[in-house]
């Protein structure tokens, strides 16, 4: 079968590594499949770059970095995801499980920090070279309960200390690309339990991957 790329997006605490594992899990179980690898990846950091561009835009002050810089170096971890795994894992066939992916860039840095939504379209275009995703998960739950979800985890990383009102925006971007995109973008109630959110996902799976 040819490759897909699922993305999973959602607001901070929505329960994406979680689901992610447990969707590798079931994939790599599943007959359906014939015999393709399941690859987990995620933005930024899938590359050996993007784990240095990751601690740069995820670790310290949230005030540390520029936000038109920080939309940079998202794009250029996206460039470096996109050549380096993403195209040669999907001309293998390969199942691609990605956490994060343009939407976030949109949600992020388009509604969250108020930067031109239109340059944000041309990056993610130059830095996916028009690669979309196949499909991608929307874990939608309420902000709030996603945030204190993410600090019962213990140290809070640097989009996790941003104030409710951005993250507010942010749920709000994602609220607007499911509105726009439902072709690509499928909403999963996060607010289940962990096992419902992944039945949740292997029906929406099943179906997309016939």
């Amino acid at each position: 079968m040819d490759g897909k790329l699922i993305v999973f997006e959602g607001v901070e605490g929505s329960g994406k590594t979680t689901q992610i594992q447990k969707c590798q899990e079931w994939l790599q179980n599943c007959d359906r499949l014939g015999g393709a690898s399941v690859v987990v990846t995620r933005e930024p950091g899938g590359t050996e770059l993007g784990v240095g561009l990751r601690r740069l835009l995820l670790e310290g002050h949230r005030d540390l970095i520029h936000d038109r810089a920080e939309l940079f170096l998202y794009a250029s971890d996206r460039s470096q995801h996109v050549e380096e795994v993403l195209k040669p894992q999907l001309a293998k066939g390969a199942i691609i499980l990605c956490d994060r992916y343009t939407d976030s860039t949109v949600a992020y840095q388009a509604y969250g920090r108020g930067l031109n939504i239109n340059l944000i379209n041309q990056l993610n275009q130059l830095a996916t070279d028009n690669l979309e995703s196949d499909l991608t998960l929307w874990l939608d739950i309420e902000v709030e309960i996603g945030l204190e979800r993410a600090r019962q985890r213990g140290a809070i990383d640097r989009m996790e200390q941003a104030d409710l009102a951005f993250h507010q925006l942010v749920q709000q971007g994602y609220q607007e690309l499911a509105a726009a995109y439902p072709q690509r973008i499928v909403r999963v109630d996060a607010s289940k339990s962990q096992e419902e959110v992944q039945a949740q996902i292997q029906e929406i799976l099943r179906e997309k991957l016939g």
